[in-house]
């Protein structure tokens, strides 16, 4: 095994200089997810860096961008697996830098405008509905009277409604609302009132599905069972592998396609009247919970379609490991 750097994770010149292609992985943490990919690049005899976003900026007038690792040349692509969260003025900045990536000849995968599509429920539920992708009719409105007399409207004919923060994931701060009562006040979400129609599934059966779409097609699918209506995996719903049927498959991939991700975690429930509707899409999704029920190789996948994005021949043949890769 090779020394271990003393450096910081953020700064480790991994990249191998000799390649034309150098890759980054922008992560929050080397968490299980970075060291798959990390790995499952070097497979294919590509070098990746993981950096952290908060350690990149500008610099004007000497070169334009500051990503560590990259000191004497731009990255061939990035494969952004997370953006740290932070102060709007944070979240501005790391957006900016990926924008920028993007108008310098970087490929960005996903790129700001995708990522700034799917952070937004509002936004993808708008870009859903306009290229025609089935989803739950929603309402999303600042006043507190307005989201009260939207209540008021759907309670008195029996529907409930799903109240969303606009900015969330992972089955966290949902609740079901029944009548105008049952709504916080405007401090408590935030100003924003994002309201989604109740999909009414089958009786007593709670489930959903979630489709990792890449490259334009569907690499791994899981139906996830929830002991309430709230199906996430990280709220305890049990996952199973599912091969999904043509119509679901279709449906992930064109909602993927709609807000312009290369890869995306896609929600699709049912409902009784209604088909296959989509919840949300997932610019940044984890997929160590579809992994744990899938035999394929998600994160060899995720890094073919990428190289594949890049230009690059794909071998898949068996794969090439150097000394002291990690696992």
């Amino acid at each position: 095994m090779p020394a271990r750097s003393t450096r910081p994770w953020w700064t480790s010149p991994l990249a191998d200089p000799s390649s034309d292609t150098r890759i980054a992985v922008f992560v929050d943490k080397v968490d299980w997810h970075a060291r798959r990919l990390i790995a499952a690049f070097d497979a294919r005899g590509v070098s990746a860096v993981p950096v952290a976003m908060r350690q990149c900026g500008f610099r004007i007038g000497g070169g334009g961008l500051a990503l560590p690792g990259f000191e004497d040349g731009l990255p061939s692509g990035i494969f952004v697996r997370c953006i740290p969260g932070g102060s709007f003025e944070q979240v501005t900045l790391r957006l900016g830098v990926l924008h920028a990536l993007r108008h310098s000849g970087v490929v960005v995968c996903n790129d700001a405008r995708s990522v700034e599509c799917c952070v937004d429920k509002s936004m993808t539920s708008f870009m859903l509905e306009r290229a025609g992708v089935p989803t739950p009719r929603s309402w999303i409105c600042e006043s507190a009277d307005d989201a009260r007399a939207i209540v008021g409207a759907e309670a008195a004919v029996g529907r409930p409604l799903v109240l969303k923060p606009l900015f969330g994931s992972q089955g966290r701060g949902l609740a079901l609302v029944e009548r105008a009562s049952d709504l916080p006040q405007a401090e408590d979400v935030a100003g924003v009132y994002y309201l989604q129609r109740f999909v009414a599934g089958e009786p007593d059966r709670w489930r959903d599905w979630r489709l990792l779409v890449a490259g334009g097609q569907v690499i791994a699918a899981m139906t996830r069972h929830g002991t309430g209506w709230i199906t996430n995996a990280h709220q305890g719903a049990r996952c199973e592998a599912v091969a999904p049927d043509d119509e679901l498959s279709a449906m992930a991939v064109a909602a993927a396609a709609t807000v312009g991700a290369d890869y995306a975690g896609v929600d699709v429930i049912r409902d009784r009247a209604l088909g296959y509707q989509v919840l949300e899409v997932n610019s940044m999704p984890a997929w160590s919970a579809l992994q744990r029920v899938s035999t394929a190789d998600i994160t060899q996948a995720l890094a073919d379609a990428f190289l594949r994005r890049l230009g690059l021949d794909v071998d898949t043949g068996p794969t090439r490991r150097r000394a002291g890769s990690a696992v």
